[in-house]
């Protein structure tokens, strides 16, 4: 971090035009080694719509993010370079599976500077296009907290919703599933084969009460050993929070993680080959209060510091 972009982090934090952590804004990832990227679409919500609002209230919020996890003494700003470089802004929301080619595009374009992306959505679709880019030359294994599979198939006449896109990613090759695991599962279904496509794919799926028997530092040991040393991606789902905590988001199922407990279970993935992460399902209207937009960013700051320790570690 230059001097002057950490000037700016330590100004008055309602100052300044909000992006993600203060950073500083760039139009291209050219010479970033992680961007920083909002993804305001939630054409693929199944029920109730508002995460297309998230990147920007997470913008917000993450003004009180400061330069230095203190939990863990690691400051991203130090190891890597890193900037808000912007919206991938869909121009026809309204038809899903071109929405999806437009945010893929964009971040084929990303990866061409070779920058990691940490996206904020946007509901859980938006990854799906994402995984396209990042597991096109090899599949990626996959840490995934959420209250959901989202391994579904068919719904309203639509594959591609935001309950479906690890199944459809495993379908494409880009996501290989037996180095996926899937943590903090619950919530009530309407058919007992709803997440089949998990179990028969071989997708390590840990509910919540099997989390809540376990324990977080053996959930964590699980994790790390199914997804080894290969290439991983993590999206986090901010309904894999308990809504006590984190109401604002489309599908909301009590029983969750306190954010404590989120907040450890990302820092236990420090040392993960990580090659991208997200955070979704933020939807600023149904909380006011602006504590989920809080929660997420919070939890996209623990992704910003193990993203840049491996980040930092494949740079030597």
């Amino acid at each position: 971090m230059s001097e002057q972009d950490l000037k700016a982090m330590q100004a008055p934090r309602y100052t300044g035009v909000p992006t993600f952590m203060r950073m500083p804004y760039r139009e291209s990832a050219a010479g970033l080694d992680i961007a920083l990227i909002g993804v305001p679409y939630d054409g693929g919500v199944t029920n109730r719509p508002g995460a297309r609002h998230g990147p920007r209230e997470i913008r917000n919020q993450s003004s009180l993010m400061r330069t230095i996890n203190q939990a863990t003494g690691v400051s991203p700003y130090e190891l890597c370079d890193i900037a808000d470089v912007g919206d991938a802004v869909v121009e026809r929301p309204f038809q899903l599976e071109q929405a999806h080619e437009q945010i893929q595009a964009w971040y084929e374009k990303l990866a061409a500077t070779g920058a990691v992306p940490l996206s904020a959505g946007g509901d859980h679709s938006i990854t799906l296009p994402i995984l396209r880019v990042l597991g096109r030359d090899r599949p990626v294994g996959l840490i995934q907290i959420d209250a959901h599979c989202d391994t579904g198939d068919d719904y309203l006449g639509s594959r591609f919703h935001h309950g479906s896109p690890f199944s459809r990613a495993v379908d494409e090759g880009v996501l290989d599933p037996k180095r996926c695991v899937q943590i903090g599962i619950r919530g009530g279904i309407n058919g007992r084969d709803q997440w089949a496509f998990s179990y028969e794919h071989g997708m390590r799926v840990i509910q919540m009460h099997e989390a809540h028997e376990m324990g977080l530092d053996a959930v964590i040991a699980e994790a790390r050993r199914v997804v080894g040393d290969g290439p991983t991606y993590f999206t986090f789902d901010i309904d894999g929070i308990d809504p006590a905590y984190a109401p604002g988001t489309g599908t909301p199922e009590i029983g969750g993680f306190t954010a404590l407990e989120a907040q450890l279970l990302v820092r236990g993935m420090s040392g993960v080959n990580l090659v991208g992460a997200d955070i979704v399902e933020v939807a600023p209207p149904f909380d006011p209060s602006g504590i989920t937009a809080l929660t997420g960013a919070t939890i996209m700051f623990e992704l910003l510091c193990i993203l840049a320790e491996a980040v930092a570690a494949r740079k030597g």
